[in-house]
Protein backbone atom coordinates (compact mmCIF):
# COMPACT_ATOMS: atom_id res chain seq x y z
CA UNK A 1 0.00 0.00 0.00
CA UNK A 2 1.30 3.50 -1.03
CA UNK A 3 0.22 7.22 -0.51
CA UNK A 4 1.18 8.74 -4.10
CA UNK A 5 3.82 11.17 -2.01
CA UNK A 6 6.99 10.16 -4.38
CA UNK A 7 10.00 9.84 -1.72
CA UNK A 8 12.86 9.79 -4.47
CA UNK A 9 13.61 9.28 -8.35
CA UNK A 10 15.72 6.53 -9.65
CA UNK A 11 17.07 6.04 -13.39
CA UNK A 12 17.07 2.61 -15.31
CA UNK A 13 20.37 1.70 -15.07
CA UNK A 14 19.60 -2.14 -17.09
CA UNK A 15 17.06 -3.86 -18.03
CA UNK A 16 17.28 -7.88 -19.29
CA UNK A 17 14.41 -10.02 -21.19
CA UNK A 18 13.97 -13.24 -19.33
CA UNK A 19 11.83 -14.91 -21.08
CA UNK A 20 7.74 -13.23 -20.82
CA UNK A 21 9.88 -11.64 -17.59
CA UNK A 22 11.95 -7.79 -17.36
CA UNK A 23 14.55 -7.67 -14.34
CA UNK A 24 15.09 -3.90 -14.31
CA UNK A 25 18.01 -2.77 -12.36
CA UNK A 26 17.25 0.61 -10.84
CA UNK A 27 20.14 3.49 -9.68
CA UNK A 28 18.67 5.29 -6.23
CA UNK A 29 19.43 7.01 -3.21
CA UNK A 30 16.93 4.89 -1.64
CA UNK A 31 18.68 1.67 -2.24
CA UNK A 32 21.30 1.14 0.86
CA UNK A 33 17.88 1.42 2.77
CA UNK A 34 15.90 -1.25 0.45
CA UNK A 35 15.97 -5.16 1.53
CA UNK A 36 14.70 -7.90 -0.58
CA UNK A 37 11.37 -8.29 -0.90
CA UNK A 38 10.26 -5.04 -0.38
CA UNK A 39 7.69 -3.18 -1.81
CA UNK A 40 8.27 -0.60 -4.02
CA UNK A 41 6.12 1.73 -6.31
CA UNK A 42 7.94 2.21 -9.75
CA UNK A 43 5.95 5.42 -11.60
CA UNK A 44 2.77 3.57 -9.84
CA UNK A 45 3.58 -0.29 -10.07
CA UNK A 46 4.31 -2.15 -7.18
CA UNK A 47 7.23 -4.18 -7.92
CA UNK A 48 9.17 -6.22 -5.87
CA UNK A 49 13.43 -6.09 -4.62
CA UNK A 50 15.12 -8.90 -5.81
CA UNK A 51 18.64 -7.91 -5.66
CA UNK A 52 20.38 -4.85 -4.01
CA UNK A 53 24.38 -4.26 -4.70
CA UNK A 54 25.58 -1.01 -3.80
CA UNK A 55 23.66 1.86 -5.09
CA UNK A 56 22.08 -0.85 -7.65
CA UNK A 57 18.25 -2.67 -7.35
CA UNK A 58 16.97 -5.15 -9.38
CA UNK A 59 13.10 -5.40 -9.63
CA UNK A 60 11.38 -8.15 -12.05
CA UNK A 61 8.09 -7.35 -14.01
CA UNK A 62 6.35 -10.35 -15.07
CA UNK A 63 4.14 -10.29 -18.42
CA UNK A 64 0.90 -9.42 -16.51
CA UNK A 65 2.38 -6.10 -15.75
CA UNK A 66 3.93 -5.83 -18.84
CA UNK A 67 0.82 -5.81 -20.66
CA UNK A 68 -1.10 -3.20 -18.23
CA UNK A 69 1.51 -0.69 -17.73
CA UNK A 70 4.07 1.27 -19.95
CA UNK A 71 6.98 -0.59 -17.95
CA UNK A 72 7.25 -2.25 -21.45
CA UNK A 73 8.61 0.86 -22.99
CA UNK A 74 11.24 1.56 -20.45
CA UNK A 75 14.74 1.90 -21.18
CA UNK A 76 17.92 2.56 -19.66
CA UNK A 77 18.45 6.34 -18.67
CA UNK A 78 14.83 6.48 -17.90
CA UNK A 79 13.36 8.84 -14.87
CA UNK A 80 11.13 7.00 -12.58
CA UNK A 81 9.15 8.17 -9.62
CA UNK A 82 9.63 6.04 -6.40
CA UNK A 83 7.57 5.50 -3.21
CA UNK A 84 8.30 2.86 -0.71
CA UNK A 85 5.25 0.93 0.73
CA UNK A 86 3.82 2.83 3.75
CA UNK A 87 4.31 2.19 7.29
CA UNK A 88 1.45 1.50 9.51
CA UNK A 89 0.66 4.53 11.98
CA UNK A 90 2.31 7.13 9.14
CA UNK A 91 0.18 10.23 8.21
CA UNK A 92 -1.77 9.36 4.85
CA UNK A 93 -0.90 12.64 2.74
CA UNK A 94 -1.71 11.24 -0.47
CA UNK A 95 -5.04 8.67 -0.78
CA UNK A 96 -4.55 4.84 -0.75
CA UNK A 97 -2.56 3.80 -3.62
CA UNK A 98 -2.79 0.27 -4.02
CA UNK A 99 0.59 -0.12 -6.80
CA UNK A 100 -1.64 -1.55 -9.16
CA UNK A 101 -2.17 0.14 -12.36
CA UNK A 102 -5.39 -0.18 -13.77
CA UNK A 103 -4.62 1.29 -17.60
CA UNK A 104 -1.90 3.50 -19.38
CA UNK A 105 -3.54 6.88 -20.91
CA UNK A 106 -1.51 9.36 -22.74
CA UNK A 107 -0.69 12.74 -22.33
CA UNK A 108 -2.19 15.23 -24.34
CA UNK A 109 -1.76 19.00 -23.53
CA UNK A 110 0.51 20.41 -21.03
CA UNK A 111 0.16 24.29 -19.82
CA UNK A 112 2.18 26.25 -17.92
CA UNK A 113 0.41 28.42 -15.93
CA UNK A 114 1.96 31.11 -13.97
CA UNK A 115 4.26 29.19 -12.32
CA UNK A 116 2.31 25.46 -12.27
CA UNK A 117 1.51 23.42 -14.85
CA UNK A 118 -1.47 22.12 -16.41
CA UNK A 119 -1.34 18.43 -17.93
CA UNK A 120 -4.59 16.90 -19.56
CA UNK A 121 -4.23 12.67 -20.34
CA UNK A 122 -6.94 10.85 -22.20
CA UNK A 123 -7.53 7.40 -21.52
CA UNK A 124 -9.73 4.45 -23.06
CA UNK A 125 -13.16 4.67 -21.55
CA UNK A 126 -14.02 0.93 -22.72
CA UNK A 127 -11.65 -0.19 -19.92
CA UNK A 128 -14.46 1.21 -17.30
CA UNK A 129 -12.21 3.06 -14.89
CA UNK A 130 -14.03 6.81 -14.29
CA UNK A 131 -12.43 10.06 -13.12
CA UNK A 132 -14.51 11.73 -10.50
CA UNK A 133 -14.29 15.66 -10.30
CA UNK A 134 -12.06 16.98 -7.48
CA UNK A 135 -11.25 13.21 -6.97
CA UNK A 136 -7.59 11.31 -6.56
CA UNK A 137 -6.37 9.77 -9.58
CA UNK A 138 -2.90 7.76 -9.58
CA UNK A 139 -0.39 9.11 -12.36
CA UNK A 140 2.83 7.86 -12.71
CA UNK A 141 2.66 6.78 -9.28
CA UNK A 142 1.91 10.76 -8.10
CA UNK A 143 -1.25 11.17 -6.30
CA UNK A 144 -2.89 14.22 -7.98
CA UNK A 145 -6.29 15.79 -7.75
CA UNK A 146 -8.83 15.59 -10.81
CA UNK A 147 -10.17 18.67 -12.51
CA UNK A 148 -12.06 18.65 -15.80
CA UNK A 149 -13.32 15.01 -15.66
CA UNK A 150 -14.59 13.97 -18.76
CA UNK A 151 -15.45 10.26 -19.93
CA UNK A 152 -12.14 9.74 -21.75
CA UNK A 153 -10.01 12.03 -20.31
CA UNK A 154 -9.25 14.58 -17.07
CA UNK A 155 -6.72 17.03 -16.06
CA UNK A 156 -4.02 17.73 -13.38
CA UNK A 157 -2.76 20.74 -11.69
CA UNK A 158 1.13 20.25 -10.77
CA UNK A 159 2.76 22.85 -8.12
CA UNK A 160 6.17 23.73 -8.50
CA UNK A 161 7.70 21.29 -5.65
CA UNK A 162 5.55 18.44 -7.54
CA UNK A 163 7.60 19.41 -11.08
CA UNK A 164 11.10 19.46 -9.72
CA UNK A 165 10.87 16.39 -7.64
CA UNK A 166 8.76 13.61 -10.33
CA UNK A 167 8.84 13.22 -13.77
CA UNK A 168 6.43 15.24 -14.84
CA UNK A 169 8.86 17.20 -16.14
CA UNK A 170 9.90 14.99 -18.58
CA UNK A 171 6.48 14.46 -20.21
CA UNK A 172 5.52 16.04 -23.57
CA UNK A 173 2.66 15.81 -25.82
CA UNK A 174 1.98 11.66 -26.44
CA UNK A 175 4.00 10.29 -22.97
CA UNK A 176 2.39 7.02 -22.27
CA UNK A 177 1.58 7.28 -18.14
CA UNK A 178 0.46 4.49 -15.55
CA UNK A 179 -3.24 5.12 -14.17
CA UNK A 180 -4.81 3.79 -11.04
CA UNK A 181 -7.81 5.24 -10.65
CA UNK A 182 -8.95 6.36 -7.18
CA UNK A 183 -10.80 3.16 -4.91
CA UNK A 184 -14.08 5.11 -4.68
CA UNK A 185 -14.40 5.91 -8.52
CA UNK A 186 -13.47 1.94 -9.37
CA UNK A 187 -16.53 0.68 -6.75
CA UNK A 188 -19.13 3.07 -8.38
CA UNK A 189 -17.52 2.15 -12.29
CA UNK A 190 -18.01 -1.57 -11.11
CA UNK A 191 -21.83 -0.56 -9.89
CA UNK A 192 -22.67 1.46 -12.89
CA UNK A 193 -21.41 -1.46 -15.06
CA UNK A 194 -23.42 -4.30 -13.20
CA UNK A 195 -26.66 -1.91 -13.29
CA UNK A 196 -26.47 -1.38 -17.24
CA UNK A 197 -26.61 -5.52 -18.03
Amino acid sequence: MFTGIIETLGRIHEIQKDQNNLHITVDSSITNELKIDQSVSHNGICLTVVAVKDSLYIVTAIDETILKTNIGDWKTGDVVNLERGMKLGDRLDGHIVQGHVDQTGTCIKIEEANGSWNYTFEYDKNLNNITIEKGSITVNGVSLTVVNSKANEFSVSIIPYTFENTNFKNFKVGTKINLEFDVVGKYISRLYSINKI
